[in-house]
């Protein structure tokens, strides 16, 4: 067979043919124009060769595939808009054909009268599981690190290439509808109990039980194609399916409030695919695909949450001009719940890590977080006792500050209060080397200000963590005046080696996250002001899409702290820093009432005893006088939400605090969730138009404050017809410029 770039091509002495998918210049295989094209090919050489009995496909890399390279239906999407400039219909045709590519194509593998087997030997995603779903044989490798999953939902769009049809024809139409509406990863196991993966075997056995399923007789044909077929799920017109649909729309409208386009064609697709021959549920797929290609949803979550999010974790805002550097040793101070959970995290990367408080005891009790973590993740199958003793050996848990030595980067996280972080700074910079980088992980406390107690202040930056810090994906990283670029270069390459994202953000109070997530929790605490019901203001929240409450946000990070807070910026900006009419809601609660929030069982929500669910506090409507909830438009409490946000980061690009919109947006969404539909803060406002979203934000001001006021930024944005991504392009980034 000829050579191919992507592909290598083996045929032994049984005629079974190994196609091994190992791309030269990517460390993951995904789909482009060449690929499909070399595919194509292959597809064609072994359904055309007589003497070939079948083939299996395998990849040479650890992993399978990621699927496809969104940045290809980027591009699709810029073509689609040009020409619907020109002509829509033919725009449209065009976008149909080229979304149908993929799916024609594994439609002409499993139709081509020679069987298949795909052999899986690690994570396998989107069009690559689609792919292999096509294949009359599936065979994954019994191992923890191979994940099978259909996630485009995620990224506002939905598996287009036959996914939407096969699943729920090899397995229960309930487990289908669950794992295409979520997105969801399967190991090999559950994969199997669905019915969408046939053996799982060892490492070594992969090929050569793909290679004997075809020996054995595996029929070229898949079971819709075969006659007497019968729906694993039972028909849609049945008992069962009267008993699935009804309520899986609901589920769904309550999980998504109609949000997300994508996840709701996969419904109309699965629905009314199962109603008709396969090949004509294969264009309903293709028309759906279609129309949800076009939707604003699909066209800024492929941006945010894929282009973008890729972008910088490859280190886009990283000084090109310094080396990169491996970072062999690392140093926190504090060992409470925040230095506990980096050292965790420092350790899981490999990292060595000596974590540092008071004295042993404290020390100990922060390693034991590490420990505690792990023995979870044992308990769910998640993790080796091995990998426990590994990560434990890599903590020293300690109160000498001589165990620093050697650090290349040492992060404090000790309490907010300056006098303390100065003493540590000091003790640490005792024992340093002069290349080392010294971070803090505060909150609020300006880290210019910080820097100051620094013998070095360009080594000195901050790495802001989010709680719980092994969940929380996102890390700012806060430039002081005098930070320089080995310790901005080092902060981003050890937030990468940890496998989080990093922002960079300018010095500023709150920084950038804090700053609109404060902005969220006061619009509740106005509306509460108002008389609007707290149920309401929870829900309408909810409804625009963020996925926790203001109020139940306001519990978890504590009643206590929001008045210390706003005690604080009272005392440095004075008093008209701060709403009084917050303040005085916030003194009712904590002081009055003594409600704290989570921490103390009491704060804007009853916290009962489990298994009981925690409620909002009916004392709330005593507080305030109530409106009438049918009066009250949930329509503009959602946009009051989304636009005082957007708002305020709209206000931090102004002042230069942010200064790419990427950060931003994917700031917005791993930091505080904010409805990742939009894409993010920017691009919630260039997706209405800054024109529009002006207007909208005046007329919100007029009946509700000064925090809707655009700021100029956004009125000279509007005046000129610019967007965010057009305005502030990022360097380097010519896809995403052209596709706002």
């Amino acid at each position: 067979m000829a050579d191919y770039k992507n592909f290598t091509v083996e045929t032994d002495a049984d005629g079974i043919v190994l196609v091994t998918w190992n791309m030269p210049d990517r460390s993951m295989n995904v789909f482009t124009e060449e690929v499909m094209g070399e595919l194509e090919t292959i597809i064609d050489r072994v359904s055309g060769e007589q003497g070939i009995k079948g083939a299996v496909f395998t990849s040479g890399k650890d992993s399978f595939s990621g699927g496809a390279d969104l940045t290809m239906l980027q591009k699709m999407l810029g073509q689609f808009h040009k020409e619907r400039a020109k002509n829509p219909d033919k725009a449209t045709r065009e976008l149909f054909d080229n979304a149908g590519r993929m799916s024609k194509l594994w439609r002409k593998l499993e139709t081509s009268g020679k069987p298949w087997v795909s052999a899986i030997n690690g994570t396998c995603m989107g069009g690559a599981f689609e792919l292999s779903l096509a294949c009359h044989g599936r065979v994954a490798m019994d191992d923890d690190s191979v994940k099978l999953a259909l996630p485009e939902v995620k990224v506002g769009i939905f598996p287009g290439a036959g996914g939407t049809q096969r699943v729920p024809r090899l397995a229960n139409t309930q487990e289908a509808l669950q794992m295409l509406t979520s997105g969801q990863n399967l190991s090999p196991k559950k994969a199997k109990a669905m019915g969408l993966v046939h053996e799982i075997v060892p490492r070594r056995k992969l090929i050569d039980t793909a290679k004997k399923m075809i020996k054995d007789g595996l029929k070229p044909a898949q079971p819709w194609d075969e006659k007497g077929f019968k729906l694993p799920g039972g028909p849609v017109y049945s008992a069962a399916g009267a008993n699935l649909w009804p309520p899986a729309i609901a589920i769904l409208r309550r999980e998504t409030y109609g949000n997300y386009p994508a996840a709701t064609a996969i419904l109309k697709c699965v629905y009314e695919g199962l109603l008709v021959p396969f090949d004509t549920a294969l264009r309903i797929e293709q028309r759906y695909f279609t129309e949800i290609m076009q939707s604003k949803e699909a066209a800024a979550m492929i941006r945010s949450l894929f282009v973008s999010l890729q972008e910088l974790n490859k280190g886009a805002r990283r000084p090109k001009d310094v080396p990169a550097k491996k970072i062999r040793k690392v140093g926190v101070l504090g060992a409470g719940f925040m230095g506990a959970g980096i050292a965790y995290v420092t350790a899981k990367a490999g990292i060595p890590v000596v974590l540092i408080d008071r004295d042993q005891e404290a020390a100990d009790k922060g390693k034991a977080h590490s420990a505690n973590l792990l023995d979870g993740l044992i308990k769910k199958g998640r993790a080796a006792a091995e990998e426990k003793e590994k990560l434990l050996s890599l903590i020293t848990a300690t109160s000498d500050y001589a165990a620093l030595e050697g650090a290349d980067l040492v992060i404090e996280a000790v309490f907010e209060d300056s006098n303390v972080k100065r003493e540590v700074t000091e003790k640490a910079e005792a024992v340093l080397k002069s290349s080392a980088v010294f971070a803090s992980n505060t909150s609020t406390i300006p880290i210019t200000s910080l820097a100051r107690n620094a013998r070095r202040p360009k080594n000195f930056v901050g790495i802001h963590f989010f709680s719980p810090v092994d969940r929380m994906m996102l890390v700012e990283i806060i430039l002081g005046k005098k930070t320089g670029d080995k310790a901005l270069a080092l902060a981003i390459d050890y937030v990468r080696a940890i496998r989080k994202t990093p922002i960079v953000v300018n010095d500023t109070r709150g920084f950038y996250v804090n700053r609109c997530v404060l902005r969220y929790m006061q619009e509740a605490y106005s509306m509460l002001i108002e008389g609007v019901p707290a149920p309401m203001i929870e829900n309408a929240a909810r409804m625009a899409g963020m996925p926790v409450g203001p109020l139940a946000l306001t519990d978890e990070t504590a009643i206590d702290l929001a008045q210390k807070i706003m005690k604080q910026t009272v005392r440095d900006l004075g008093e008209k820093a701060v709403d009084p009419r917050h303040m005085d809601l916030i003194d009712t609660m904590v002081d009055k009432h003594g409600r704290h929030g989570r921490k103390n069982g009491k704060g804007f929500y009853e916290y009962p005893q489990k298994p009981a669910k925690k409620f909002l506090w009916p004392g709330l409507k005593d507080l305030c006088r109530q409106q009438d909830p049918d009066g009250i438009d949930v329509e503009e409490l959602k946009a009051r939400f989304l636009y005082v946000i957007a708002l305020e980061a709209a206000r931090v690009m102004e002042e230069g605090i942010v200064t790419d919109p990427r950060e931003a947006d994917v700031g917005s969404i791993l930091a505080f969730g904010f409805a990742p539909y939009t894409g993010g803060v920017l691009s919630l406002i260039d997706g209405v138009g800054a024109a529009e979203f002006a207007k909208r934000a005046q007329r919100l001001q007029k009946k509700y404050g000064k925090q809707f006021k655009p700021p100029k930024l956004l009125l000279d944005m509007a005046e000129k017809g610019e967007t965010f991504y057009t305005r502030f392009a990022p360097e380097g980034a010519g896809a995403l410029k052209k596709a706002a």
